[in-house]
């Protein structure tokens, strides 16, 4: 009985060491800008609506659904462009307001 819980607690301990273990250094990745993840999301909102248009070709969405769909993935890709835009013309932003 007391190897069984000795090997026991030895393996939760290696368990949880295993699991949480973090080594001393990590590679994160290149940090992401605003500007960059905005472009990451226009992609996929591009695809999203190429998607959309297969998918209606084939017959697969009803045409009020098409439409809905369409014109929300259309609006959020205008907005993405326009921050897009404003965040790599900060200038042009600055000329405007005054």
């Amino acid at each position: 009985m007391n190897d069984s819980l000795f090997l026991c607690a030895l393996l939760t301990i290696a368990t949880l060491v295993y699991v949480f273990y973090l080594p001393g250094r990590l590679f994160l990745g290149p940090e992401k800008t605003r500007a960059s993840y905005l472009r990451e999301r226009k992609d996929a909102v591009y695809e999203n609506l190429r998607d959309l248009n297969f998918e209606y070709k084939a017959g697969k969405v009803p045409d009020a659904d098409y439409a809905s769909l369409k014109s929300s993935l259309q609006d959020e890709a205008a907005t993405l462009l326009a921050e897009i835009a404003r965040l790599e013309n900060p200038a042009t932003q600055k000329g405007t307001r005054s």
